[in-house]
Formats: structure tokens, sequence, C-alpha cells
């Protein structure tokens, strides 16, 4: 698959399911500004998404034009459960590395589920993304940002609930609209 086809489809997604539903209220930002970096890993295993993370994230330490990084991984860790131990070596990785307090690793995935869910909810929407990837965000710009936004303990629930509205067909809608 064609990185810039992954890429086109993932800023399509971004667009129409993160920044169109609200899930993120910063996402417009960096997608206005062009401050989100897109790394496509076509060949990965575990160990070298690794590696890639820790390349993005000492890329973010020296690049302060970008906000955040999607590391996608379209061929790979199409394994709901196997995509989950991923994430935990990433946070491991990045805690390892003295990077607690200053990124986090956000994770979306084509089969996201919450634990409390079931697979058909709308609320599994809001982590739902057209690939497997590992979103890495500045934890200072997260704190900024919450300083000027009313009420963001509850931006969580306010997405499922949104979610949940729109209902099923709707969320299954706009994602696929993103891979057509």
């Amino acid at each position: 698959m064609l990185q810039s086809k992954v890429i086109d489809q993932t800023i399509d997604w971004i667009k129409s399911v993160v920044i169109g539903c609200n899930f993120c209220p910063f996402a417009a930002k960096a997608m206005f500004q062009k401050s989100i970096r897109y790394v496509v890993l076509e060949e990965a295993t575990k160990e070298s998404t690794l590696a890639s993370l820790l390349d993005e994230l000492q890329y973010l330490d020296t690049h302060d034009d970008i906000e955040t990084t999607l590391i996608i991984t379209p061929n790979h860790f199409s394994d709901f459960a196997s995509y989950l131990t991923l994430v935990s070596a990433a946070e491991k990785t990045a805690s390892r590395q003295g990077y607690d307090g200053i990124y986090q690793i956000a994770s979306f995935h084509p089969e996201y589920i919450f634990a409390d869910s079931t697979p058909d909810d709308p609320a599994n929407y809001t982590n739902r993304s057209i690939y497997p990837m590992l979103h890495l965000i500045r934890e200072e710009s997260i704190t900024q940002a919450l300083k000027h936004y009313k009420d963001p303990e509850g931006i969580p629930q306010r997405n499922v609930d949104y979610a949940r509205e729109r209902g099923l067909k709707y969320m299954e809608m706009l994602r696929a609209a993103c891979i057509s």
C-alpha cells in the first residue's frame, strides 16, 4: 500500500471523524497548523515499531513545530489483542526512556473495543481508526489546551454519548468513507 494513500486516508479520517465528531477538540488546530507528523510503517514487527516509536519521540524532542505524531501500521497488528500488547510495550518503552510526563501514547485501532463495551457499541468509534496506529502527544500541549477548555474531564463521556446518539450505522459510514 502506498504511503501517500495511507496518509491521505488518515487525514480524511481525522477530518471527518476526529474533528467532524469533535472527539478531540484540539485536533483541528494541529491539522490547521500542519503540525501532525505521519509515519507509515508498511513492514512492522513489534521490535521495529518500538524502534520507530523511540525515533519519533526523539524527533519530537528536537522539532517543536511538530505537535503530534501518528505511527501508522496499515499492514500489521490487525488483531486487536496483539495491538494491545504493542501499546503496552510502547508505553513501557517510552517510560524506560524517561518520557513519562513528556509524551502520552494514545491508541487507535480498526477493531477498538473498550473493556466495558461490546463490539457493536458505537462508543468504540471514539477510538476506532482506519488503521492500527500509535498517537504520540505532547503532554504540555494537552495541559495548556485543557486550561482553556470548559469541563475537560467530561470529554470522554461527551464523545461516548455523541457516538451512541448518532448510532452504529452512522459511525461505520463515517469511517468507511475514509477508505473508499
